[in-house]
């Protein structure tokens, strides 16, 4: 990804939540990092409330389709506080770094949980993803150190994006 170049996203919102970007995580800075071979280029984003400064959570779009994306860490990973789950804030900011992935061109996305997260398994469905499969993670990565064994992989198949 020699010739990456992020895009401005400003602020993106549909009304409920807004999305705006944390920061940015190149390869280079990656690898200085630690981060696990195969990590491709960033967009970390605070969920807010719309018009509410404070971030309730975040959401990571990872652009590329390397190995380690395709089978471990997925191209979206996200989390919002507990106090404001149970109004699928997940499924939402999913659907506004859609327009992201596809101005980056890609069309498909993939979304990766520990079979027992009941909770990212059910915003994978409302999102419309596709289980895949169930795959056992290798000996050697950073989420089996951490105690985890199998991941669920779900394909998101992301259209075109629709101007209303």
């Amino acid at each position: 990804m020699k010739d990456f170049k992020f895009i401005d996203c400003g602020v993106l919102s549909d009304g409920e939540i807004e999305l705006v970007v944390k920061h940015r995580l190149t390869v280079d800075k990656a690898k200085e990092n630690g981060y696990p071979k195969g990590y491709p280029p960033q967009y970390t984003f605070d969920v807010r409330l719309a018009g509410k400064p404070e971030a309730i959570g975040w959401v990571q779009l990872r652009i590329g389709r390397t190995k380690w994306v395709t089978t471990q860490s997925g191209n979206v990973g996200y989390e919002i506080s507990e106090s404001y789950r149970g109004h699928r804030y997940a499924a939402k900011a999913c659907n506004l770094v859609k327009q992201v992935a596809l101005a980056h061109g890609l069309k498909t996305l993939w979304i990766t949980c520990n079979p027992d997260n009941i909770t990212s398994r059910r915003t994978s469905e409302i999102l419309g993803c596709e289980l895949v499969e169930i795959v056992d993670l290798p000996a050697d990565t950073d989420m089996y150190q951490r105690g985890e064994r199998k991941q669920c992989r779900y394909r998101w198949d992301l259209g075109e994006l629709k101007n209303d």
